[in-house]
């Protein structure tokens, strides 16, 4: 039997495919035997729409793209095969008998990395296949590397974050769906005190990796600041102060803190911009627990808004981010719109059992996406 690595590095050592397309019979066949001869197995297809087909089937690791093609031309081919996912990474070379900077500067804005006139010789042909064909090996090298780390930090973030099994006390239900790898939304849950749990939800601005590394940072901050000696209100400050220093570029940070007193059916809400609050009642009435409040890490002094009110069992409070209202793009959806859509999914689901009822909440607010456009956090809690 044979050995797995040998398997790998036989497979590893399969000569690259170069993908021409050209109708012309001659153009294909000497490129054709330069590829060859020089260890790269060519692939060939005599016009544009059997180019492309063939490019998205095989996935070749470059193409040498002629110009002048009865029907579709080699630009609208070159324009095609970028705007298809299946494609839009294959490095395009133009060779072509236009010699002129228009054409040259034309292929070159339709996405081409490289162009070659005619009559071509062999020596430049093969160096600039080899560059950009390394070039591609590169920077998927890079890209591959970079999704490691990621990963890696996914699955560090990911750590931090409480699961309702690891506090079945708390009695909540989460869905948390980042949109990269490592996402800016952020929450935790822990004991105040033997009375008291805090459910603290936050929300970065920006949804890339330097918004990821400071949600690393939140759960020791709020933990540290969220205990007897500081109320609500100062615990939201004195994070506050501590963001200042700690977010740079322009991020700041949105954000509610939640205190549940079970025992005695009391809850207090403190807000920092943060989008509200969804209280259900039992029996089934819905209020927003709109309180105003100042987003923090931007300046020194900020005010934080707090209410107070009791509840009763089998209320249930729902925290989340704006990433479950907002829309953007062709789907766009404005905040009050999206607002009006989960306020109705947490009426409906009032019957349902907690984790079910947070199922169903973002399933319709999130129109089903596996990927959202902006990080999404819902946590829903039951008194």
């Amino acid at each position: 039997m044979e050995h797995p690595s040998r398997r790998n590095r036989a497979v590893m050592a399969l000569p690259p495919r170069v993908l021409i397309v050209d109708d012309e019979t001659i153009n294909v066949e000497t490129l054709a035997w330069m590829l060859k001869e020089a260890g790269f197995t060519p692939l060939r297809a005599a016009s544009g729409p059997a180019g492309r087909a063939m490019a998205a089937r095989d996935k070749p690791e470059l193409i040498i793209l002629d110009i002048m093609m009865p029907g579709e031309s080699g630009f609208e081919t070159c324009s095609q095969l970028t705007a298809d996912p299946a494609t839009t990474d294959i490095p395009i070379i133009f060779i072509s008998g236009l010699d002129d900077v228009e054409n040259k500067v034309r292929g070159l804005k339709l996405g081409a990395v490289d162009y070659i006139t005619k009559p071509f010789a062999r020596e430049e042909v093969l160096a600039r296949v080899k560059i950009h064909i390394r070039l591609r090996q590169g920077l998927r090298a890079l890209l591959a590397e970079q999704a490691a780390k990621l990963a890696q930090i996914r699955d560090a973030q990911q750590a931090i974050l409480v699961a309702p099994e690891d506090l079945p006390e708390a009695n909540f239900a989460v869905r948390y769906v980042p949109a990269l790898e490592a996402g800016g939304d952020f929450y935790d849950v822990f004991p105040w005190s033997d009375a008291v749990m805090v459910y603290f939800v936050a929300d970065i601005s920006g949804h890339d990796l330097g918004a990821s590394f400071v949600t690393a940072s939140l759960k020791a901050l709020v933990r540290q600041n969220a205990n007897p000696l500081y109320s609500p209100v100062e615990t939201l400050k004195n994070m506050n102060s501590v963001l200042t220093t700690l977010l740079r570029d322009g991020k700041h940070l949105t954000a509610s803190l939640l205190f549940l007193n079970r025992p005695r059916n009391r809850l207090t809400v403190v807000n920092a911009g943060h989008p509200a609050p969804i209280l259900v009642t039992g029996r089934g009435e819905v209020e927003q627990l709109a309180v105003d409040g100042d987003v923090l890490g931007v300046f020194e002094a900020v005010q934080c808004g707090q209410i107070e009110r009791p509840v009763a069992p089998g209320d249930r409070i729902f925290l989340y981010t704006d990433g479950l209202i907002e829309r953007f793009g062709q789907a766009a959806r404005g905040r009050s719109q999206g607002l009006d859509r989960l306020l109705a999914a947490c009426r409906e689901t009032v019957r349902l059992s907690l984790d079910d009822a947070v199922a169903a909440i973002a399933k319709a607010t999130l129109d089903g996406a596996d990927r959202p456009q902006d990080d999404v956090v819902l946590i829903g809690i039951e008194v």
